[in-house]
């Protein structure tokens, strides 16, 4: 390592720095106010003594390419400025003797020189005496910077508290979990560094608050932070009820200069918000006077969960006019499944049977329930079945793969994607299959998202089912719950997914093969007059349904 050293301002000198190699030294600054650097003129006459004491010939180098190896114990500097000094009085001995040896013609010319050479060994001492009492407080100002250094190195800047912890806790989640591993355009790192440094992390509310404003960087409306009431809240959806008007919400996707807000998704058959006749496509404006224009869509379903009983009033856009409605919460049952079996015009026994099941969610129960309906209806020897999606606005992952494979004998699933291309892929060999022979139509609408678009992709794409209604929802990415140490949680965006023909269907949603007629009911009782009453606006034959 080289080291530039100047004495104090006050005593510095035109003459140019000299160069000090230290091999051995492993801190980056010395402290020289005490001594006085010594010029370079000096220097060839210790080396001249050198030269003249050493029976070995020197031949010039060019020291300016001379590596700089820490390896050699004398120091690679020390013999290139003996070689320099060494040709330097070759040069001025003899012209013709281009090494310094033990010649007759060379000692000639050294005799005249002897008298020099003796006042030079006698300076040169004076020079060893100097230098070697530079040298300790050299050494020892090395030395203590490297203590000083070490011990600044190995010591904490802060001290970690709790909620610093608890922070961290966050931050490592999103690092290992998070789809996009640039972080939206960020050093993760960086921002870990500043956040602990910069941000405010003295009370639980505070932490809270410094998370959020991490999880905000990543411009991700799906990634968001859980306090503890709401993380219960949401494992306990996913489980079979919920306390509320029965409203499923998420953001516009389509931009047709509507006023802004957020749009409902769908509305839980029988449940409070479906009885005042909320309809999927609905604009929320407000949630008890709040506007819903900056509004989450977790602060939303916070404001609209409550106690049983207890009165919420929402302002609703639905086409062009502008409702407000109260609503009273109440306990929703989350059973996802009903079925019904429909029988068509026919002939006696012959006559066809559709078995009709309609999947509202995907909560922990929903593959079990289907199953169970489709078990049911083959024992009543239906023919074929319409799975109806319509306002389903997903659940759990697992679930919608589950289903998949009730339907098909084999084939691709979904394909799990992040930023480098394809992470995983779920299929099925057939083993789990009941119902995959059957004809099967598939009903969905703008209302049908998530975990219902990765099972309606995988039913059209595989060639299993064809698909009635109107483009779904668009939702094409994947979160996991992670559950934190003081019981709060995050919902992070793992992954996103392509259908088994890799379609992203992010922002676009799942394009059906035909129409539904614009009256076609909505609920179980009104299905099967569709399908048996030619003289109703929403009749669909047979025939119709199930043709590709």
């Amino acid at each position: 390592m080289e080291v530039l050293a100047t004495s104090s301002a006050a005593s510095l000198s035109p003459r140019p720095f000299s160069k000090i190699n230290i091999c051995t030294a492993k801190a980056t600054t010395l402290q020289l106010d005490s001594f006085q650097v010594l010029p370079w003129k000096y220097f060839p006459t210790r080396n001249a003594e050198a030269s003249l004491r050493s029976p070995i010939m020197f031949r010039r180098t060019n020291t300016g390419n001379m590596p700089r190896n820490c390896g050699h114990t004398d120091g690679a500097s020390k013999h290139n400025f003996i070689r320099q000094s060494i040709w330097r009085l070759n040069k001025n001995l003899s012209s013709k003797c281009a090494l310094l040896s033990v010649s007759d013609g060379c000692l000639l010319k050294l005799k005249k020189y002897s008298g020099s050479v003796h006042k030079v060994m006698n300076f040169s001492e004076k020079i060893r005496q100097q230098s070697s009492v530079l040298f300790v407080p050299l050494v020892i100002g090395v030395m203590l910077v490297m203590s000083v250094s070490v011990s600044v190195s190995k010591s904490p800047s802060w001290a970690l508290t709790e909620e610093n912890l608890l922070f961290l806790e966050a931050w490592r989640t999103i690092d290992r979990a998070y789809v996009d591993k640039s972080f939206n355009g960020q050093s993760w790192f960086r921002y870990r560094e500043d956040a602990l440094r910069n941000e405010p992390m003295n009370t639980r509310e505070q932490t809270y608050m410094a998370i959020r404003k991490m999880l905000a960087t990543l411009d991700d409306p799906f990634t968001r932070f859980l306090e503890p009431e709401k993380f219960k809240s949401l494992r306990s959806g996913t489980q079979g009820a919920l306390t509320g008007v029965g409203l499923s919400i998420g953001y516009p996707t389509h931009f047709d200069g509507s006023a802004a807000g957020l749009v409902v998704i769908s509305a839980a058959p029988g449940g409070p918000a479906n009885r005042a006749g909320v309809l999927a496509g609905d604009l929320i404006l407000a949630i008890d006077d709040t506007s819903t224009e900056t509004m989450g869509i977790y602060d939303a379903a916070e404001r609209l969960q409550g106690p049983d009983g207890s009165l919420v009033e929402l302002t609703i856009r639905s086409g062009p006019e502008i409702k407000h409605i109260a609503l009273t919460r109440e306990r929703v049952s989350l059973n996802p499944v009903k079925s019904r079996l429909c029988k068509l015009p026919g002939s006696g026994n012959d006559s066809p049977r559709i078995g009709y099941i309609k999947l509202t969610s995907f909560n922990q129960n929903a593959s079990g329930a289907v199953k169970e309906a489709v078990s049911s209806l083959r024992s009543n020897s239906v023919n074929a079945f319409v799975l109806d999606l319509r306002d389903n606005s997903g659940g759990l992952f697992p679930e919608g793969i589950e289903i998949a494979k009730i339907w098909l004998d084999k084939g691709v699933i979904v394909y799990i994607c992040d930023n480098r291309g394809v992470r995983d892929i779920y299929d099925t060999d057939g083993s789990s299959a009941i119902a995959a022979s059957e004809p099967l139509a598939v009903l969905v609408n703008k209302g049908t998202a998530s975990a219902s678009e990765i099972l309606a992709g995988a039913l059209k794409d595989n060639k299993r089912a064809v698909l009635f209604g109107e483009p779904t929802y668009g939702k094409g990415k994947i979160q996991s719950v992670f559950q934190l140490s003081d019981g709060s949680g995050l919902a992070v965006t793992v992954a996103r997914y392509e259908t088994p023909a890799h379609t992203d269907i992010d922002k676009v949603g799942v394009i059906p093969d035909h129409p539904l007629p614009t009256s076609f009911p909505n609920d179980v009782e009104g299905f099967c007059s569709c399908l048996q009453d030619p003289a109703t606006a929403c009749y669909v034959n047979r025939t119709q349904l199930f043709a590709r």
